[in-house]
């Protein structure tokens, strides 16, 4: 009896399509992009707001643990490496943080609101204000 079921799911399994045995694109699993997208911002802020600076060790903390999140979830360091070098995935990125600053108020022609941003996301213990450190 065990045979015969282990056979059949054996069976099952290998009559499956290979997309369905396919890992996602690590940008729709959440809690990988949604982490990797706050240090991004965070990085934004602090390269356009004089008074405001990045906290290092808990950034690179952070990568290391996405890092190693994503390993756990089976993607190898080469599909690690390849979804971060992406020319289209950081234009992708780059697009998602523009939309979120700007819709927060953030212009590039005006630094002063990255600080304002930057300051109201530390006061709010955010995901992007964690990451950050007032002078």
């Amino acid at each position: 009896m065990l045979r015969t079921l282990t056979a059949a799911a054996l069976t099952l399994v290998l009559a499956l399509p290979v997309a369905a045995l396919a890992k996602p694109s690590l940008r729709d699993v959440a809690e990988i992009e949604d982490p990797l997208f706050a240090v991004a911002v965070a990085k934004e802020v602090a390269d356009h707001c004089e008074s405001i600076a990045p906290r290092y060790f808990k950034g690179l903390g952070e990568l290391r643990r996405l890092k190693s999140r994503a390993n756990a979830l089976g993607y190898s360091d080469a599909e690690i490496r390849e979804y971060i070098e992406s020319d289209d995935e950081k234009a992708r990125m780059r697009a998602k943080g523009e939309r979120l600053l700007a819709q927060n108020g953030v212009s590039y022609g005006e630094p002063e609101t990255f600080c304002a941003y930057g300051r109201a996301e530390i006061e709010k213990n955010s995901a992007i204000g964690v990451l950050l450190r007032a002078k």
